[in-house]
């Protein structure tokens, strides 16, 4: 019988450094992303991601390690590789006197095969914008034509660098909706992101980085429940309490004293927020206010890393 040959992974790196001096942007990174899956790498600023993606890209090379992509090697293969592969990077600045049309025919012909103009601008709803300069365009068009011409060689893998940073929720939803189409098509997409629902809108699978490592990876629901569930509770009283107040709270998973308050994981809503208030009437604590929510993937970072996704990488 002959030997089947197994499909190779969209990406695989194996060992992945960088350095630069004497700082470690990425640290032993192993990363293995299948052929139309879509992968997050979230953490915060300084946490490796945009470096990771950048080696992926092989916009750096790495100090130590190595990068497959549909097992080809950036050193012998990139004319192959970079044919395969659409890149949409954080900010990307057009001529601004070109119109829209003319930036995609101008990315279309980098490539020996790809997309017709007409069909990027149906692909991220830029049809009626084909005439307009680059300069008008607004910050979510901006994003779509960015996204365009990443798709101009009808790219198998594609990456995008925080794809829907600083738009508006309505610009971000149409976006989510075109990235939604492009999965359903098959391609495989690789994006970093610093919102949790885009992640847990788009994302199969969560790798999540600090200090250049992964910490915790899965799909949003596996990470989710990693925690156990359960529920969050916020709290900011006057005086401050200390956490040993709340130390033998019933339900009590976890808890964080930060300065806006505390914040309590608990496994049971009901008997933890009826103990809180106890304990609060009994120290003769102000409430300032008190919510509850559920268990997010900013709780997971937390658990995993001692400081929380919307914060910057501890120096």
């Amino acid at each position: 019988m002959d030997r089947l040959e197994r499909t190779p992974p969209a990406i695989e790196a194996r060992g992945l450094v960088k350095r630069f001096g004497g700082t470690v942007a990425v640290d032993a990174l192993e990363l293995r992303v299948e052929q139309g899956e879509c992968m997050g790498l979230l953490g915060p600023n300084g946490a490796g991601k945009s470096t990771t993606l950048e080696l992926l890209e092989g916009l750096q090379r790495p100090t130590a390690g190595t990068v497959r992509l549909f097992g080809l090697e950036w050193g012998k293969d990139a004319a192959r590789v970079r044919a395969r592969i659409g890149i949409a990077p954080q900010e990307t600045r057009f001529h601004g006197k070109m119109t829209v049309s003319e930036t995609l025919q101008l990315f279309r012909a980098f490539y020996p095969r790809g997309l017709p103009v007409d069909a990027l601008l149906q692909l991220v709803g830029l049809e009626e914008k084909r005439g307009a300069y680059a300069m008008n365009l607004s910050g979510g068009q901006q994003h779509r034509l960015s996204l365009a011409t990443a798709l101009a060689g009808d790219p198998e893998l594609l990456f995008l660098d925080e794809p829907t940073a600083g738009l508006d929720p309505r610009s971000r939803q149409a976006l989510w909706d075109t990235l939604g189409s492009l999965k359903a098509q098959g391609r495989t997409v690789v994006l970093t992101t610093h919102y949790l629902e885009e992640a847990r809108a788009l994302c199969d699978r969560v790798v999540i980085l600090d200090r250049g490592r992964i910490v915790a990876q899965g799909t949003p629901a596996k990470l989710l429940a990693s925690l156990g569930g359960g529920q969050v509770i916020e709290l900011v009283a006057s005086p401050v309490p200390t956490p040993e107040v709340f130390a033998d709270l019933p339900a009590l998973r976890s808890l964080r004293l930060h300065s806006a308050g505390l914040t309590l994981h608990v496994a049971e809503l009901q008997p933890a927020l009826s103990g809180l208030l106890e304990r609060v009437r009994a120290r003769g604590l102000t409430l300032r206010s008190l919510s509850t929510r559920e268990v997010t993937l900013d709780d997971v970072f937390l658990a995993c890393t001692g400081h929380g996704l919307g914060e910057d990488t501890p120096s």
